[in-house]
């Protein structure tokens, strides 16, 4: 009887977790290093602090001439598409330019795209540096600082992260996929 009981048990126990087997979903596999920096509010934030969490990160810097500013735009499309299905997910922006990149001045970038601060943050904080290796080696996507220019090549995707793992990549700055992205997070609710 304790064997049947131990047995049942197991069974409704297995029920309750996920069911999503997360490298044959997606298609990358990476981890990113925890990061200190300090977000547009000059608050802490440390990509530690996430744990098991959902979030969409990206890069980008406020002086860029180029993709910035459409992907920043696609972003808070993305976040009104993700609100209004009421999912748990966080966006971060990772500006790759700390120099000018302040918090006030994140701030005031993301205000213009109509950013709800609650949840997507703008961070900085870091030296230029740190922020070339976070991007380079955690989510093998290229940060630098163009010689001779005030400008930076940087990855125009958007990254889908659990925790401090990388699961997906999504292009962003034209024909974003909302509809898969959506469902992707979606899909990660109840892992």
């Amino acid at each position: 009887m304790k064997k049947g009981i131990t047995l049942l048990l197991l069974f409704l126990l297995q029920g309750c977790s996920s069911s999503i087997d997360l490298d044959k979903h997606f298609s990358l596999n990476g981890e990113v290093r925890a990061l200190n920096a300090v977000n547009q509010d000059e608050e802490p934030f440390n990509t530690a602090n996430f744990e098991e969490d959902i979030w969409l990160a990206s890069f980008i810097f406020t002086n860029c001439d180029t993709v910035c500013s459409p992907m920043t735009y696609n972003m808070a499309q993305l976040q009104d598409e993700l609100n209004a299905k009421n999912l748990n997910y966080q966006l971060v922006s990772f500006s790759i330019d700390p120099e000018n990149d302040k918090p006030e001045v994140l701030q005031t970038f993301g205000e213009q795209f109509g950013a709800d601060f609650s949840n997507w943050e703008f961070i900085s904080g870091y030296k230029q540096t740190e922020i070339e290796s976070f991007a380079n080696n955690g989510f093998l996507a290229p940060a630098a600082k163009l010689e001779g220019s005030g400008q930076f090549m940087h990855s125009s995707s958007i990254y889908l992260m659990i925790g401090n793992r990388i699961l997906e990549q999504y292009e962003v700055s034209i024909d974003v996929p909302y509809e898969q992205i959506v469902e992707d997070v979606e899909l990660l609710q109840d892992f």
